[in-house]
């Protein structure tokens, strides 16, 4: 897309979007602009992107201590995929704004986009999310003060930083687990008869960490740790190639330790992989203090193209992986873009777009989890919903948007939270109050909070046939008392179950159920629904008003609710969980003949 095409897309990113009446500004936003010098570029005459990440985490960090009142560090950064280089002469604008601040850390949300001044024209270049952590010295542990949204844009990224703060949690060992299983089953590289070695692309290089490199706490900035990581990792780049290779994304990466004036940065770098058109580079940092034994300070892992005189990416050479520790890299890259891959196809799509019958398998069940529950919670966050029709206390409206139409019931019931969250969580129990849910099969256990289910609905005309579906149920409990619970619903396929002949299969875009705490024996529970063509034949005589069968169902829904609400039944995640698994473990046994 070219850059003009990309404007109107910065003007509608939440980090982008101005008030009206310009009298509200966030109290934690900063803004950053520098023209691009020759002194900041490459021979190519392109910002160096070491450079951008160095002027990313000084703004970020500014609107981290503006919000903290004290002293911040980088903890971490989420995946950065830029979308455009930077030439000599353009203006760098960036923002920062803190979306939401946790016990001691918060998440500060980072725009970048590029202006030409001679031509009038700006662009999108990189949207990036980092993590930090206060710091306050002699005062022990910092509790940060809440961030207040004010805005329907502040509210969904304030609401979205939860769930970009669960899978930053799970992260590591998920990709890790993802590595190990994939790896296995790669078997042994290629070997090319042109290939480069990878020991020709290895570089090593020290830097010394002064005063400008550090803040006012002698920890040296994460951003110049990060321009130093990209500066060894593009000549690794460069010696593949034997051109200038243009970074164009960086993979979510944590600071494992703090680094101080006085030490030495030893930073090295070697290309793990190369994938026709794309390499893989490994970074390392560690650092070291007098006679002090290595410290491992960050790990990242960077992806660059080669450009042709058009802007087209080039053929890159095949690499030849050393033995052993080589090989590894060399499968575990294979591995790592794979889950690229899933994480762009899942992610990158704006939510209209995003694909509804994504297949689900382990390396991909992180980002469809993520997709789902962030889809909820955007549409719960809009705040143009129209009342349709009430009756007997139940609420239904609709929201019709860029060609889609939305609807939600709305319900208060006289049970506490957590018992509704847990009695809802159990799809298989629906078919108790929800005519639709006319059957329920459990498939599997994805994770702790993610289960599989297949759900059958009869047909809506007397000589049709039903429609069933492959659900991810994906729950959430609240991260603190301003989040609702979370039950987020939306459609996979699996190749254990294929469409039948019985069935039509549907699909769901997104639904689920909001549960939010009034009192502690009051719940206001919202169902959620982005209407398929799948699913609009069961609701549409509701909307249109000539039916109120949604009031009779939810109406069944509180009462099975009531019923139920002093019921043990209504088991923790991980109980549900233990029994989800041990109930698979029983049907194999009898499948088997052995129990």
């Amino acid at each position: 897309m070219t850059p003009e095409g990309k404007y109107a897309d910065i003007m509608q990113d939440p980090l982008f979007i101005q008030e009206s009446d310009e009298v509200y500004r966030n109290p934690t936003e900063v803004k950053m602009s520098q023209i691009v010098l020759p002194c900041h570029a490459n021979h190519c005459g392109e910002l160096s992107v070491g450079q951008l990440l160095k002027w990313m985490d000084s703004t970020a960090c500014l609107s981290a201590e503006r919000h903290a009142g004290c002293s911040c560090v980088t903890a971490s950064v989420d995946d950065i995929l830029f979308e455009h280089t930077i030439g000599v002469g353009n203006v760098v604008n960036i923002i920062a704004k803190v979306n939401r601040a946790f016990t001691s850390s918060m998440e500060v949300g980072i725009l970048v986009n590029c202006e030409d001044l001679y031509a009038d024209r700006q662009w999108k270049v990189c949207h990036a999310f980092a993590t930090f952590v206060a710091r306050r010295t002699g005062a022990g542990k910092v509790q940060l003060k809440q961030v207040l949204p004010r805005t329907q844009m502040e509210q969904m990224e304030y609401s979205l930083a939860a769930e970009r703060r669960r899978m930053r949690l799970i992260h590591a060992e998920i990709i890790t687990d993802l590595l190990n299983s994939s790896t296995a089953q790669l078997g042994e590289c290629q070997e090319y008869q042109d290939a480069v070695p990878a020991e020709r692309t290895r570089v090593e290089s020290v830097e010394l960490v002064l005063p400008p490199h550090a803040n006012h706490q002698v920890s040296t900035f994460g951003g110049q740790i990060m321009a130093w990581m990209e500066n060894v990792a593009t000549i690794a780049a460069s010696r593949l190639c034997n051109a200038h290779p243009t970074l164009r994304s960086i993979d979510m990466f944590h600071f494992r330790g703090p680094s101080h004036i006085g030490d030495r940065l030893v930073l090295k770098a070697i290309v793990n992989n190369t994938f026709k058109q794309s390499m893989e580079v490994g970074v390392c940092a560690e650092a070291y203090k007098g006679g002090e034994p290595l410290r491992h300070i960050n790990s990242a892992f960077m992806t660059f193209e080669v450009l042709d005189s058009d802007r087209k990416p080039c053929t890159v050479p095949r690499i030849r992986p050393e033995p052993v520790d080589g090989k590894r890299r060399y499968q575990e890259a294979v591995a790592r873009r794979k889950i690229r891959l899933d994480r762009k196809y899942i992610l990158s799509c704006k939510q209209a777009e995003v694909p509804v019958s994504v297949p689900w398998e382990p390396s991909n069940q992180m980002y469809l989890s993520f997709n789902n529950v962030t889809a909820l919670k955007l549409m719960d966050t809009r705040n143009n919903w129209v009342l349709t029709s009430e009756k007997n206390k139940v609420r239904l409206y609709t929201l019709e948007e860029n060609h889609m139409l939305c609807f939600k019931v709305e319900m208060n019931v006289s049970v506490a939270a957590e018992q509704t969250f847990h009695l809802l969580s159990d799809l298989r129990r629906r078919k108790e109050w929800d005519p639709v849910y006319e059957e329920c099969e459990y498939i599997k256990q994805a994770d702790e909070e993610d289960t599989l289910y297949r759900v059958a609905t009869p047909s809506v005309s007397k000589w049709g046939i039903g429609l069933d579906f492959i659900l991810l149920a994906s729950r959430r409990m609240p991260c603190d008392a301003r989040d609702p619970y979370l039950i987020a619903l939306r459609s996979v396929t699996l190749p254990t179950h294929p469409p039948t002949e019985d069935y039509t299969r549907g699909e769901v875009l997104c639904a689920g159920f909001t549960i939010w705490e009034e009192s502690s024996t009051v719940t206001k529970i919202t169902y959620y629904n982005q209407a398929t063509p799948g699913v609009l034949p069961y609701i549409s005589t509701d909307i249109a008003g000539l039916s109120s069968s949604f009031s009779s169902t939810f109406s069944a829904c509180s009462h099975f609710l009531e019923a139920n609400k002093d019921s043990p039944a209504a088991l923790p995640l991980s109980a549900l969980t233990h029994s989800m698994a041990s109930l698979q473990v029983d049907q194999k046994h009898q499948q088997e003949g052995l129990a």
